[in-house]
């Protein structure tokens, strides 16, 4: 399945200006095997949040490495869906083509959603690369170890911390998926809309516990 899916994402740029950008994130309930997914809407040049929508139910995969969008795509299927606001970009906490299929959750949701999307990962799945410099904006390429293609950039949004991989999801290049999360990381490590996701479902899990 992944690698049919595979096939058909593209990275080509975008086709219209980003006006309004979602953030998503899903977080498990071990002990109950329940999820609670979040998605975040946000304006592009304010960072205003717009929209909130959650979804909840039984986990509906067990995890497996490299199969993670088995497991999130169901929650996060839910949750996009009661979003009202028209979403130009996605940014998802995950892989895109940084995956040994050239599938991630971020490529499955933006091929699914056909929405451009960008995978915004805080650790690597697959690929080498150098370390970074140290500076804001300090990137260098992620690459596959068997082909050498260029996968993602492994990016410094802040000055000092670890790096996040970036990678194309769908509808995007990754030179703009790059510029993007650099401009959405402005007030922290991860990009705003991804950090909002994750405080909405942090909230709705207390809320249930």
């Amino acid at each position: 399945i992944q690698e049919h899916l595979a096939s058909r994402v593209r990275r080509t740029r975008l086709t219209k200006p980003v006006e309004f950008v979602a953030g998503t994130d899903v977080s498990y309930d071990a002990a109950r095997g329940v999820y609670t997914a979040g998605i975040v809407v946000l304006r592009a040049d304010t960072l205003e949040t717009v929209e909130e929508q959650t979804a909840r139910g039984r986990t509906p995969f067990p995890y497996v490495p490299g199969f993670l969008s088995f497991r999130e795509i169901p929650p996060l299927a839910k949750a996009l869906a009661k979003v009202r606001t028209r979403v130009d970009l996605l940014i998802v906490d995950g892989q895109g083509i940084a995956h040994p299929r050239r599938l991630g959750l971020a490529s499955h949701l933006g091929l699914l959603a056909q929405i451009p999307a960008i995978g915004c990962a805080k650790s690597r799945l697959c690929g080498a690369h150098r370390e970074p410099g140290q500076k804001r904006g300090s990137s260098v390429s992620l690459k596959d170890e068997r082909t050498d293609e260029e996968i993602g950039r492994v990016l410094r949004t802040r000055d000092g911390v670890a790096p996040l991989y970036v990678s194309v999801g769908h509808l995007i290049t990754l030179p703009e998926a790059e510029k993007w999360v650099l401009r959405l990381a402005n007030r922290s490590r991860i990009p705003e809309p991804t950090k909002r996701a994750d405080q909405l479902v942090g909230r709705e899990r207390r809320a249930l516990s």
